[in-house]
């Protein structure tokens, strides 16, 4: 046996090769196309909605304050839920009853917006009660606590913009001035659409936005909400 044929018998009996996968027609192949994060959501929760188990109209919805998709910050939501969330309807107290249930799921993210959702309707009495059941380990409760959902109203940071409008988690921006950003030679110019803000949990001052695939912090005042 030479040496190179030793080198392959050696090989294949440590490392096996790896079985063919096979692709259906009209299915599109996984090997060089990892999933994304919403097929991951979605093959996560079997393609319900990880706060209320609807199977309708669902999204992938990303956690404030963090701006990047990424299935450890990120619940497979429906749109009765989402709309909720972002303040977009009033919140129906009845049909949060699904956190009941949901505060239990395995995945942290989806605890941490039980909890959220719990806060925001804790004046209701029966949201405070299974807040005070849950369990989060100090990592998940820091970022839960990040957009002040257990805050007093009185006590709550309110960012708002050049004109004083109130600024939200998710809301979109447009830059007045040319901003420098510091610690670069980037200058964000002025008229420059900011999505998907992100607010400073101790500072009413400073958001939080991407731009040009860079995370940037920006002064609330030289903004203008769109």
């Amino acid at each position: 046996m030479f040496v190179t044929d030793f080198f392959f018998f050696f090989s294949t009996i440590n490392n096996p090769p790896v079985p063919k996968r096979y692709v259906r027609a009209g299915q599109q192949s996984t090997i060089n196309n990892p999933m994304s994060v919403l097929q991951m959501l979605q093959d996560r929760s079997n393609n319900t909605c990880e706060l209320c188990g609807s199977k309708e109209n669902l999204s992938q919805y990303t956690i404030p304050p963090s701006l990047n998709e990424n299935v450890a910050n990120d619940v497979l939501v429906c749109k009765t839920c989402l709309d909720q969330i972002e303040g977009t309807v009033e919140m129906d107290t009845n049909h949060w009853r699904c956190l009941n249930d949901s505060m239990w799921n395995e995945n942290v993210a989806v605890q941490i917006m039980a909890w959220r959702l719990l806060q925001r309707m804790r004046a209701e009495g029966w949201p405070k009660d299974l807040v005070d059941m849950m369990y989060l380990d100090d990592e998940a409760l820091a970022l839960a606590r990040a957009t002040g959902e257990h805050e007093d109203e009185a006590n709550k940071i309110i960012h708002r913009d050049v004109n004083g409008v109130i600024l939200e988690h998710g809301d979109s921006v447009v830059l007045i001035k040319d901003l420098k950003v510091k610690g670069s030679s980037m200058v964000v110019k002025q008229g420059t659409a900011v999505r998907n803000i992100r607010l400073d949990h101790e500072n009413a001052e400073y958001i939080e936005g991407r731009v040009d695939g860079q995370n940037i912090v920006i002064i609330t005042k030289y903004v203008k909400k769109s």
